[in-house]
């Protein structure tokens, strides 16, 4: 128990008074306070004891095995101290043992015995723990670079003063314990972590304390380790690239610190790279081949090397190009292509079972009718892709030949025939005339599908027969064209909504010869801007040309017309002077705003409308004659005077009429009991002027 010298004096005049001569029996020692004694370094303390049954024993205290004082209490001599330990210890006057400014070292076990004679010995121990306070306490960690996989790693801790009675090591915050195993050796003053791996990166904490100070120190500990298998990624992931294509390679691994990543190709390292990612954009197949991410700890040199190869092709131009031929107008020849590519494109005809031959692929087939209409493909294998194109040979389609009539520059009539029929191969197409053949080669153009005739007489070029044959090696087809004199097939006309203009259209039939239209108009003369007319001499209601149109035309628009007159129209066709039947002549103006349906129903409608107003006449008067009827009938009973209605609303509430059942004649003056009289309910009678 620590004591002061003020109160350990009193303590000694206490225990005096128990220990007075007088009392007998057997020598007891006993510690006053607790046996376990804590106190700082410099500090004034008593280990406090009491005895009893025996008068003025001898005293002997010990530190450890060594006796320090000696005494016999109550004696006139001063004690007997250790020369080394005079300066700190004080024995007093009951025997319990004083420290004076208890240095660090004077920490340790202490007893004391008492004897006398007689009365055997008595004894008790006493511990003593000198402390200091933590001073500058620091934490370090050996080796500065702990790499993964190395022996070990060591932290400690050093102060520049302070006694330790705890310490208690802790990782990211837990407590460190033997249960965590061998890997940690927890030693006074550090701690040893064997084996050391990356997930022993983090926060150390060692906890100092002792019962008069503590200190919590931390240390960051990082394990070097890397750069480890090297993880490369490509964006976008794909077999092969073709050429124009752009794509980014990525090279990572994990390690500490981030390991460094170049790319190498063809033996140069590609400077163009930034943190491991590697553009390439709208790449050629010069920059295929294989690319090599190397990475390096920049803190303990390891390296770590990883390839990739890339595929960079050249995709054909275009789409597979499919045709069959006619081959001597006999057999058939299909041909199938697909030009350029790296590397070239194999081409195939499954269908024949035949092919399989570079960019180009030719085959020839004997022409019969099961090949008539039948599709054949080719496929195209290419790394870039497959592809196929198909290709169906037909025999001669129906067809209807064209005929087109025009003027060359020296006044002659030229009808082309043509004569096309859908045909795989093109057919080669031949000409009759009169069922012998044409030999004028000037006649025909040079792909043979169109016939030019020339004449300076349209009479001449009238009626004449031309065959067209069209053939190839599936079969053929053959059409008889009729020339026909000039005539218009259909007529219309479409009035715009001012009724100032009007659209006239027409067709011919396909074998009539025309080179030009007259647009005939009967009717007023029609008004321009200057005040002119266009109107012809003659008649109103003769037809005179108003517009010339060219062969080819088949529309024509009239303006200038008088909304409010009557206008025919109709196309005259012609072969240069020879004239054609005209169209049938259609009216424009309000004479022709009404159509003949219209007309009928105005018709058939004016009688049904007098038919109703009949009947809507007779059901008023039967509903005058109705209510004059109800009116006549006798009422009960009769007043002759006359009510005179005011013209103004009667003031104040409404009157009761009269009970005319008191005024009722008596039963012998009528032949007839008159009803009784119920009057009606109360009105207010008003008359507006």
């Amino acid at each position: 128990m620590i004591k002061h010298d003020g109160l350990s004096g009193l303590v000694c005049l206490i225990i005096f008074g128990f220990t007075l001569p007088g009392s007998q029996g057997q020598l007891v020692v006993s510690a006053v306070g607790p046996s376990r004694v804590d106190t700082t370094a410099g500090s004034n303390l008593t280990l406090v004891v009491s005895f009893s049954g025996a008068p003025d024993p001898a005293v002997t205290w010990f530190k450890g095995p060594l006796p320090v004082i000696t005494w016999i209490i109550g004696s006139n001599s001063p004690p007997d101290v250790a020369p080394e330990y005079e300066e700190v210890l004080r024995l007093q006057p009951n025997g319990s043992l004083g420290f004076v400014h208890v240095p660090l070292n004077y920490g340790d076990d202490y007893s004391v015995e008492m004897t006398k004679s007689g009365l055997g010995t008595a004894s008790v121990n006493f511990t003593l723990r000198v402390f200091e306070s933590f001073q500058n306490v620091t934490v370090t960690v050996w080796p500065d670079l702990i790499i993964e996989g190395s022996e070990q790693f060591l932290l400690k801790y050093s102060m520049l003063r302070g006694v330790l009675e705890h310490q208690l090591w802790f990782f990211n915050g837990r407590l460190i314990t033997p249960e965590d195993g061998s890997r940690y050796s927890v030693r006074p003053g550090s701690m040893a972590v064997r084996e050391p791996h990356r997930n022993d990166t983090g926060r150390y904490t060692v906890s100092l304390s002792n019962p008069f100070s503590s200190v919590t120190l931390h240390q960051n500990v990082t394990i070097l380790y890397g750069p480890d298998e090297p993880r490369i990624q490509i964006n976008p992931l794909q077999d092969f690239y073709i050429s124009g294509d752009s794509l980014t390679l990525s090279c990572q691994a994990d390690g500490s610190p981030q390991p460094l990543v170049e790319w190498k190709f063809a033996g140069e390292t590609l400077t163009d790279s930034h943190a491991g990612v590697l553009n390439l954009s709208r790449v050629l197949t010069s920059q295929g081949g294989v690319y090599t991410c190397e990475l390096r700890n920049q803190m303990t040199g390891v390296r770590q090397l990883k390839s990739v190869e890339l595929l960079i092709y050249e995709r054909p131009s275009g789409s597979p190009q499919c045709s069959v031929l006619s081959n001597n107008n006999r057999s058939l020849r299909y041909e199938c292509r697909w030009s350029g590519g790296t590397p070239p494109a194999r081409l195939s005809f499954p269908d024949f079972g035949e092919g399989d031959t570079l960019e180009n692929l030719t085959l020839t087939v004997n022409a019969s009718g099961e090949m008539d209409g039948k599709t054949v493909t080719c496929q195209a294998q290419h790394p870039a892709g497959n592809n196929e194109c198909n290709v169906t040979a037909r025999s001669p389609q129906n067809f209807l030949p064209t005929v087109r009539t025009n003027v060359d520059p020296e006044g002659q009539i030229v009808v082309s025939i043509g004569c096309l029929s859908r045909a795989e191969p093109p057919a080669v197409v031949s000409w009759f005339h009169g069922g012998e053949p044409v030999s004028d080669g000037n006649l025909i153009s040079d792909d043979t599908t169109r016939l030019d005739i020339r004449h300076y007489n349209v009479s001449v070029l009238l009626f004449q027969n031309y065959t067209c044959s069209c053939r190839n090696p599936l079969g053929g087809r053959s059409k008889m064209v009729h020339l026909q004199e000039p005539s218009i097939s259909d007529f219309s006309l479409f009035p715009h909504k001012d009724g100032t203009i009007v659209t006239l259209t027409w067709e011919v039939p396909p074998t009539s010869i025309v080179t030009g239209f007259d647009i005939q108009m009967s009717g007023p003369r029609l008004v321009v801007a200057d005040g002119t007319d266009r109107r012809a001499k003659g008649a109103v209601e003769e037809f005179r040309t108003i517009l010339r149109k060219p062969g080819s035309a088949r529309s024509a628009d009239v303006f200038h017309l008088n909304p409010k007159s009557t206008y025919r129209f109709r196309v005259l066709p012609r072969a240069l002077m020879a004239e054609g039947q005209p169209s049938k002549p259609d009216r424009a103006g309000p004479s022709a705003g009404l159509s003949g349906p219209a007309v009928a129903g105005i018709a058939a409608g004016i009688p049904c409308g007098i038919l109703f107003l009949l009947l809507l006449c007779g059901l008023i008067c039967s509903a005058i004659y109705w209510t004059k009827t109800k009116m006549r009938q006798t009422r009960y009973p009769v007043t002759t005077p006359q009510m005179q209605i005011p013209h103004n609303v009667l003031p104040g509430p409404p009157k009761s009429p009269p009970d005319y059942n008191r005024l009722r004649t008596t039963s012998s003056v009528l032949s007839v009991a008159p009803p009784s009289f119920v009057p009606p309910p109360p009105v207010r009678v008003a008359t507006t002027v």
